[in-house]
């Protein structure tokens, strides 16, 4: 198992950091994005994100687990169906954290390759404690690294996921081009994300429930109120799941679709490189 810290060089990275840098340099503006319901410089949004994520790690699954009442698990095993990943694939899990999509991936492949990129290094060092990493080791890589910067070459990936990071991330459709760029021709982008439910009723309930319970949770838990705060208010600000239909077509993925998962409170995006 490898973590790679990919702005540090060495003698097997050193030239992925110098592109890395460069792409990240690329990135930075003065215009200005949401962080939760609050408006700051894009340039802060990345290092705010990171300290939720520093603050939740060590938490991170009973997180996913108060954040969707559990269900997440019936949702991720939904992906994998979908996707029905096959043997000698390489996957790129962006905003992979603990490495759950990872693990499952392996584990339906047989055989494969998995990376995880996060740009929070204590999740992936949290990933890499769990018992499945150390059984996998050798089909792994732990990798620190921005979704919107990705430190790999075009055409690497046979299968791109993202699972509950893309709304964090300062300009998504800057991940889907990246998204689109790494992946190999014929390769698969699939992306789990909270959503929108279409009922306006069912809508006001479930905000009921974030707004009210899932900060308290994370009180209770993590001893973390904010940042349970700040992860319900991504989720109103992410486009509904037309709106970001439109978004991985625009990155020039074709056969998009998706479908809801729970009535809309997640949707999985599914697009192909043709």
């Amino acid at each position: 198992m490898r973590l790679r810290q990919l702005v540090v060089c060495n003698s097997s990275t050193g030239a992925i950091s110098h592109n890395y840098q460069d792409r990240r340099r690329k990135t930075m503006t003065d215009n200005t994005t949401h962080f939760g319901f609050e408006t700051v410089p894009e340039d802060e949004k990345a290092g705010r994100v990171q300290g939720v994520f520093n603050s939740v790690a060590s938490k991170y699954d009973i997180m996913n687990d108060v954040m969707s009442v559990g269900i997440h698990r019936i949702w991720k095993e939904a992906m994998m169906d979908w996707l029905a990943p096959r043997p000698g694939q390489k996957l790129l899990d962006v905003a992979g954290g603990t490495g759950d999509i990872s693990f499952k991936f392996l584990k339906r492949a047989g055989h494969g390759h998995a990376t995880v990129l996060d740009l929070t290094e204590p999740m992936l060092i949290e990933g890499r404690k769990r018992a499945e990493a150390t059984s996998m080791h050798d089909s792994l890589d732990w990798v620190v690294g921005d979704a919107m910067a990705l430190p790999f070459e075009d055409n690497t990936f046979d299968v791109y996921t993202i699972s509950f990071g893309i709304r964090n991330v300062t300009r998504p459709q800057e991940a889907l081009n990246e998204a689109f760029r790494v992946l190999r021709p014929g390769g698969r982008l699939m992306v789990l994300e909270f959503s929108q439910l279409p009922n306006d009723m069912m809508q006001k309930a479930y905000d009921l429930y974030s707004f009210n319970v899932i900060p308290q949770m994370g009180k209770m838990i993590a001893n973390d109120r904010d940042s349970y705060q700040y992860l319900v208010e991504s989720i109103r600000n992410f486009p509904d799941q037309d709106t970001f239909l439109g978004m991985v077509r625009a990155a020039g993925f074709e056969n998009a679709k998706y479908r809801n998962m729970t009535m809309g409170v997640a949707a999985l995006h599914s697009g192909w490189k043709i």
